[in-house]
């Protein structure tokens, strides 16, 4: 019987487990990182220990300080969430040898399914279809290149050890082969300590099919229905969806069946998840299970009605599933939209900072939010960007999209870049509401998902100026304290400087009959409207609107229509921000310099990698964007950089 539980991990997960434990009446314990000494989850907890400093290798992967703090404060059990140590079947081992309950699928099942190639043997055994490729023992580089050829372009590469996206490249042609096997093995080796790999062959139009399985310790096995994770970038996922849409009740219950197989071929016991490609044709190829509890496990529980982590906690204690096969019913459609600290517009590179702003959308019987933050917390650079996940429910598919639209233009964070606006565009979109779903849905529809936004530049520029002269700045709502505001017997005009997309403005706000004037970039607009707590309702060259407006010291953002636009303002006495000199190269997002691939003096070409940073478990190449030659380089191997410092310099051949 389980009655104290220790969760090893943190953030949402640890918040979501923590909910469910304490209303089952379970004394809960919480660790933390000093980077998360002052969490959510550390709160919800009834005790909380200590693990060690930010870096996860020496706080939520640190296996040794989680037996000790679970002996010191006499666990039973221990539920590792997702990612860190929830598919590490030394941990799991480890928590059996001390007497501690681990809460998932014993360490053989753990290891059987964690090692891929392994994996695809024994699926292949249990009768469950595979994709074609290359899973053997041989890591040469000449047999890897010679089973590609086989298996023939574009193929995919993946860690053997690998998941989340990590240790995996698409490789199109041959000619990217040997710098795509390099990044993989570098990124596998980084994040799973094995830099062995796996080939399969690329499917660019399947869909990301997944069954969420539960197994108990009485040879009882059955399956929560199905989920379609289609929608990724960088190979992790960002929509998910249940039920999949489009799937015949043959394909749901033949790949439903799969999926226990493969379970039940290794002894599973708990929840766990098989993850299939799903061809146009109608068929459905094993990829990999993930022995844990999934991100995206909320969209089930809707459908089901069923709470999966109070299944996996009574499984763990020995009790048998609460219910058959024949007893799952399924209800209504649910998707979730999972909310990142990202910055969308370029490449998804993730994003770090404070949340200044917090403003979540109404939650209901419809509308779910998993999150591990409040205002004021930090998203830094040692964990992953998750800030909340949002999950709405509904009668169908189409319903439950127009929810999700809804529930997104609620939501509102400054402070930190996040992706609710591509989210936005992307729940709309003609396609996506078709069920036109596969793995490289965003690829495809790039042009679109990423169009010009609601709101032009004037029009941002002259919204944000209204702003600021409807509530001014502390200390400066006083026309007299105004350097160029209020005048004796004359029209009264505000002036200030906003930087906005990374250019500077000189604005001058004149009063009217009826509202404001203000010119921008030779073009007239003409404003009036009232500013009330944070919301804006204006006319704005005879269009209304209504936006939302939310400012934290210099800074100001404006929320309209689930997009948020940022600006500046910048003291008139500061001048103008001096712009970066030509050939320089800066860190895109804070991180460490993970490899340097150039030495001062040397020659590269465009597009040649320089060096690679490595930020939130990600590797990303800071490529040249011309000819040149390195003049400077400013930091190090193993240097942390910060947002926007200059990495290196380059300049022309010819100086």
């Amino acid at each position: 019987m389980i009655t104290k539980l220790l969760v090893a991990n943190r953030g949402e997960i640890a918040c979501r487990v923590l909910r469910t434990a304490r209303r089952m009446g379970l004394h809960t314990i919480a660790v933390y990182s000093d980077a998360d000494r002052q969490a959510l989850h550390v709160e919800l907890a009834d005790e909380a220990w200590r693990l060690g400093p930010p870096s996860a290798a020496e706080s939520y992967l640190n296996q040794a300080a989680l037996l000790e703090i679970a002996g010191a404060c006499g666990a039973d059990a221990v539920h590792p969430g997702y990612g860190f140590l929830s598919e590490n079947a030394g941990f799991a081992q480890g928590c059996a040898d001390t007497g501690l309950v681990f809460v998932g699928p014993p360490p053989a099942a753990i290891a059987a399914m964690g090692d891929k190639a392994a994996a695809k043997a024994l699926m292949a055994a249990a009768g469950v279809p595979l994709v074609p490729g290359y899973h053997g023992e041989d890591q040469s580089h000449a047999r890897l290149k010679r089973e590609a050829e086989a298996c023939g372009y574009p193929l995919l590469l993946k860690a053997v050890a690998g998941g989340g996206g990590k240790g995996m490249r698409i490789v199109h042609e041959p000619g990217e082969f040997d710098d795509a096997l390099a990044a993989a093995r570098r990124e596998a080796r980084a994040a799973f300590g094995n830099d062995a790999m796996l080939l399969e062959r690329y499917l660019p139009k399947a869909r990301h099919v997944e069954v969420q399985v539960f197994c108990d310790a009485h040879g009882s096995g059955l399956y929560l229905s199905e989920r379609d994770c289609s929608v990724q970038r960088r190979h992790q996922k960002i929509l998910e969806e249940a039920p999949a849409p489009g799937l015949t009740s043959a394909t749901r219950t033949a790949m439903g069946e799969a999926a226990v197989r493969a379970a039940q071929a290794i002894d599973y016991r708990g929840a766990g998840t098989v993850e299939f490609l799903y061809t146009e044709d109608g068929h459905f190829y094993f990829m990999e299970m993930n022995t844990r509890l999934q991100v995206e496990h909320p969209v089930t529980e809707f459908i089901t009605g069923l709470d999966l982590v109070e299944w996996q906690l009574r499984v763990a204690a020995g009790e048998p599933l609460p219910l058959t096969q024949e007893h799952i019913k399924l209800q209504g459609h649910a998707v979730e939209a999972r909310i990142y600290a990202e910055d969308a517009e370029h490449g998804f590179l993730p994003a770090a900072g404070v949340l200044h702003t917090l403003h979540e959308p109404v939650i209901s019987s419809q509308v779910r939010l998993d999150t591990g933050v409040r205002q004021g917390d930090e998203v830094g650079i040692y964990y992953d960007p998750l800030i909340a996940k949002l999950i709405v429910h509904a009668h169908s598919r189409e319903a439950a999209l127009a929810e999700l639209a809804r529930a997104l233009a609620q939501y509102r964070i400054g402070g930190v870049k996040t992706n609710i606006g591509f989210l936005r565009r992307l729940c709309r979109h003609p396609a996506f509401q078709a069920c036109e779903l596969h793995t490289r849905f965003i690829e495809q529809h790039q042009h679109s998902l990423f169009q010009a936004s609601a709101l032009a530049a004037g029009e941002v520029l002259a919204l944000a100026a209204l702003a600021y002269t409807l509530h001014p700045p502390p200390g400066s709502d006083s026309p007299f304290a105004a350097s160029s505001g209020w005048r004796l017997n004359q029209p009264a005009a505000y002036r200030l400087r906003l930087e906005y997309s990374g250019e500077v403005y000189d604005l001058t706000l004149t009063a009217t009959d009826t509202g404001w004037h203000v010119p921008v970039k030779e073009q007239q607009h003409t404003l009036e409207g009232e500013l009330t707590d944070e919301r804006l309702q204006v006319n704005l060259n005879g269009r209304r609107l209504a936006l939302h407006v939310a400012r934290h010291d210099a800074f100001v953002w404006l929320f309209y229509q689930g997009e948020r636009f940022d600006l500046r303002r910048i003291d008139a006495e500061a001048g103008t921000p001096p712009h970066q000199a030509a050939g320089g190269l800066t860190a895109p997002m804070p991180g460490l310099v993970g490899e340097l691939k150039v030495a001062e003096g040397d020659d590269v070409r465009e597009g040649q990698t320089l060096l690679v940073l490595e930020a939130m478990k990600m590797e990303h190449p800071i490529r040249a964007p011309m000819a040149g030659r390195v003049a400077e380089i400013h930091f190090r191997a193993g240097d942390q950089v910060s947002e926007g410092d200059e990495l290196l310099r380059l300049e022309a051949p010819d100086g």
